[in-house]
């Protein structure tokens, strides 16, 4: 298993239109061969971060998603609510 954790910043104002698109993509997601969890944190006192955490089978079940078709629409409707690039960074368990 491996853990992708996701920083986005939102355009301050949008942060509903954000939130009604990452539901779409986590939605999107549900489906992808691999995924098994996932969950979106709000910064304490910072509205416009975001921390998405998913959790995959391995990598290359995140590596399809990452590059499907289904999240290439998603990312679409959400970079423009983004005041920069999203950081994903990859954890995998340390054992």
């Amino acid at each position: 298993m491996i853990k992708v954790i996701i920083e986005r910043r939102i355009m301050p104002g949008l942060e509903e239109e954000y939130e009604e698109a990452a539901r779409e993509a986590i939605r999107q997601s549900l489906g992808a061969t691999g995924f098994v969890s996932g969950e979106t944190l709000v910064e304490q006192g910072y509205s416009d971060r975001r921390l998405v955490i998913t959790k995959w089978r391995d990598l290359r079940a995140w590596k399809d998603w990452a590059n499907s078709e289904q999240r290439a629409r998603a990312m679409q409707r959400l970079q423009p609510l983004l005041t920069e690039a999203e950081r994903i960074r990859i954890y995998e368990p340390s054992y």
